[in-house]
């Protein structure tokens, strides 16, 4: 993939592995495009990054994902790639009930909805130029599940699959579909829960992770797993059970 002269939609683009694409994709001259749910991120992501387009969309609601694409579409209708990277993480204990799910609805809507929504909305743009990429941040997660976050690890799964097909959907076309696979990364996506586990390891940067994913890109490894997510993209195949154990031992 070309990855210098682009016009790039980064959802979720204000913080962690979003903020450091941005920057890859920012030093390498393209032209970025980032939405949030919180403004405050929006505006010190616009701190650091002046010549970014920044807009304030919550991705759970369907009517702002409509509102994403019209706005691209209009203002930025040469739109050739999209990364679909907003996501959130939730510690979910079904022995509890009913009561520990309340969220479950907003964790699948953000995680997976909204990218395949994202797609169906976009493709259309994006096959309109000479070369165009959708790009899927799943996780290590999505290969070997976490129990403390099963619907986190269904999303990424679910996603994972949905990677692969639209790849094929689109394989005689411009649209190159990429998958990243992150392992633990330092962001703030569950830092508060892995405190309570009383993890003293938080994971890589989200540098090192839109470091070695930008070299992917441009040697079009289509299906890429950062750092330790190589382990779990080969165990689930090879020894799942034993991988799926050994992650899962602090799990009470």
């Amino acid at each position: 993939m070309n990855v210098k002269g682009n016009t790039v939609l980064i959802t979720g683009g204000a913080t962690g592995i979003g903020l450091a694409l941005v920057k890859e994709f920012v030093e390498t001259g393209n032209e970025v495009i980032i939405c949030s749910r919180r403004m405050n991120k929006l505006d010190e992501a616009k701190k650091l990054f002046p010549s970014i387009h920044t807009r304030q969309f919550d991705l759970a609601l369907p009517v702002h994902r409509e509102a994403l694409y019209n706005w691209i579409k209009t203002d930025f209708p040469k739109l050739n790639i999209l990364i679909n990277n907003a996501g959130i993480q939730r510690a979910i204990d079904f022995r509890k009930g009913i009561e520990t799910i309340m969220t479950i609805d907003n964790e699948i809507a953000i995680n997976l909805e909204a990218p395949v929504q994202l797609c169906a909305y976009f493709i259309p743009l994006l096959l309109t130029q000479k070369e165009a990429a959708i790009i899927n941040i799943t996780s290590g997660l999505g290969f070997i599940p976490s129990v403390a976050m099963p619907v986190y690890s269904a999303t990424k799964a679910a996603l994972h699959s949905f990677s692969i097909t639209l790849r094929r959907q689109l394989k005689d076309t411009s649209i190159k579909v990429f998958e990243i696979i992150p392992p633990m990364v330092d962001t703030d996506l569950d830092k508060g829960e892995r405190k309570k586990r009383g993890q003293t390891y938080f994971g890589i940067t989200p540098e090192q992770t839109a470091q070695e994913s930008f070299e992917a890109f441009q040697k079009d490894e289509y299906e890429f797993a950062v750092g330790e997510a190589k382990n779990f993209q080969a165990g689930a195949k090879q020894n799942f059970e034993e991988h799926f154990d050994r992650m899962n031992k602090f799990f009470k």
